[in-house]
């Protein structure tokens, strides 16, 4: 179909439309455009866009935002969050649901229980849909069973919905059943409503149109359980470079020789702006080192350190190990060179003492960091060692030379905690304003697959591509495609020479 035929599917009186785009091919562009001449013609109630991604969330804001007033724009899990908040008595919930949910990773509980409320009560999806008279699901390829019908629950009740997604992009249910079971229930879309197609691929500008067509042609052979050909000229924007991995887990970790590792880290310094893709938190943090952190890790919109930091915090409150041991979890979890035998275990005893002793040098500080939690066993002497410890980081005190903040925001959003009467009411806080704050990736980052879904960078570099990372099954072949549909210019392969991804021919 064209452009023009989609726009025109999409503003039609059919009640449910389904629009499939390969990433990059205006499914975003057309979603946005769709939803100002909507609510420019509301009479009542409000245009709603629901994201999986908060950084889906943001790109919309952006293009919708001179009708901010008459689009609302939330991610699913919030959206049926507050639908919760609002029943939590009936549902069985605290009064807190996002908390709770956060804290418990229950979002999918939620969503099962507001589906059942939604369907059973004719009352409270009717209320729903005199609100949200046009709702517009992005990525809805990613929707749970539970979203899903909970969505065709407030469509029955009388809102027009349009669905925009791609069954090439279901990454997030794994390799397992969930998966199978999301594309069967996209390719149903098909038989309900009107369904039409994006093709012209919109992300790669007049320069680059040579990667948007190869990546589109790469997306036609991943889908038909084809390898995609490397072999002969490469389109203009993509480079291949072949490596050798020694590491001992190379499923986890990268080492490499240092005519390997040269070209790659030329590259890096290079460019100014750099999207590092991998697969796995763990090949994120070797890939951090592997860049002598000149590389930042893109931490994405989620707040898991701080959320278990909280967690501990509040079980542990007015016990001085127990903080000790949330703050020595948290900083191995956003930092690197604080181990257990460098600093946790003197900071622990140090605590057990009771900061008493007299010492000089490292233990010195440490115990400095133990007073605040010995003084305020509770969040604010968290957060008082916490400054401490950034301090003692940032002007490379001895003893700390060798410590690195690898997850930045994470870390300063902990030092806030403090502010706040207790962490639990810190950590609402902080997310809400994060919610709103639209936070972009850094111009050079690391991040794994799954977080840079749903954004687009200039430059990005896939490493490794081997054949743990991206095996011959359907899940991985989705996962590769999303990897490499997110340069708009510049697209780099690094190809593990010993072990090279089945997916590729050469």
């Amino acid at each position: 179909m064209t452009d023009e035929d989609v726009g025109f599917l999409l503003r039609s009186d059919l009640a449910l439309v389904t629009i499939e785009a390969p990433a990059g091919c205006g499914k975003t562009f057309q979603g946005a455009n769709y939803a100002l001449d909507a609510a420019s013609s509301l009479a009542a109630g409000r245009v709603l866009i629901l994201t999986h991604t908060h950084a889906a969330r943001s790109v919309f804001a952006n293009r919708t935002r001179r009708l901010l007033d008459r689009v609302e724009i939330r991610t699913i899990d919030s959206f049926l969050t507050e639908i919760a908040a609002i029943y939590h008595r009936t549902l069985n919930f605290p009064l807190d649901v996002g908390s709770w949910a956060r804290e418990n990773s229950a979002y999918d509980v939620v969503a099962a229980r507001c589906k059942e409320l939604l369907e059973r009560s004719r009352n409270v999806s009717r209320a729903a849909a005199l609100r949200y008279p046009i709702i517009i699901c992005d990525e809805h390829q990613d929707a749970s069973v539970d979203q899903h019908a909970a969505i065709m629950a407030i469509h029955r009740a009388g809102s027009r919905v349009r669905f925009l997604g791609d069954s090439m992009q279901i990454i997030y249910g794994g390799a397992g059943a969930r998966t199978s079971a999301a594309v069967k229930r996209w390719e149903g879309l098909k038989s309900e409503g009107g369904w039409g197609s994006l093709t012209n691929p919109h992300r790669w500008r007049s320069g680059s149109m040579e990667l948007g067509e190869w990546v589109l042609a790469a997306r036609e052979a991943l889908a038909s359980g084809k390898a995609i050909d490397l072999a002969g000229k490469l389109p203009t924007g993509l480079t291949v470079l072949h490596a050798a991995n020694s590491a001992r887990l190379a499923h986890k970790a990268i080492t490499m020789a240092a005519d390997d590792r040269r070209q790659i880290s030329m590259m890096a310094r290079k460019s100014s702006q750099l999207f590092v893709l991998t697969v796995g938190n763990e090949r994120v943090d070797h890939l951090n080192a592997f860049f002598n952190r000149s590389v930042r890790i893109w931490e994405g919109h989620g707040r898991e350190a701080l959320s278990s930091l909280v967690k501990s915090v509040e079980d542990s409150s007015g016990t001085p190990s127990g903080i000790v041991e949330a703050l020595l979890s948290f900083v191995d979890g956003t930092c690197t060179g604080f181990t257990d035998s460098t600093h946790g275990r003197r900071l622990r005893q140090e605590v057990l003492d009771g900061c008493s002793k007299p010492s000089r040098g490292l233990p010195a500080h440490l115990q400095v960091i133990g007073r605040f939690i010995l003084d305020e066993p509770n969040h604010r002497g968290l957060s008082r060692s916490l400054t401490l410890l950034r301090g003692h980081i940032t002007s490379k005190t001895p003893g700390f030379a060798n410590v690195s903040i690898d997850l930045k925001s994470e870390f300063q959003d902990a030092v806030k905690l403090g502010s706040y009467a207790s962490a639990g009411e810190g950590l609402i806080e902080i997310t809400r304003r994060r919610t709103f704050s639209h936070p972009q990736p850094p111009a050079k980052c690391i991040s794994t697959i799954h977080k840079a879904k749903g954004l687009e960078c200039d430059n990005a570099l896939i490493m490794m591509c081997d054949k743990q990372s991206f095996s011959n099954t359907d899940y991985k072949r989705r996962l590769l495609y999303v990897g490499l549909s997110r340069a708009m210019e510049n697209l780099t392969l690094v190809i593990c020479r010993d072990e090279p991804s089945p997916l590729f021919t050469f």
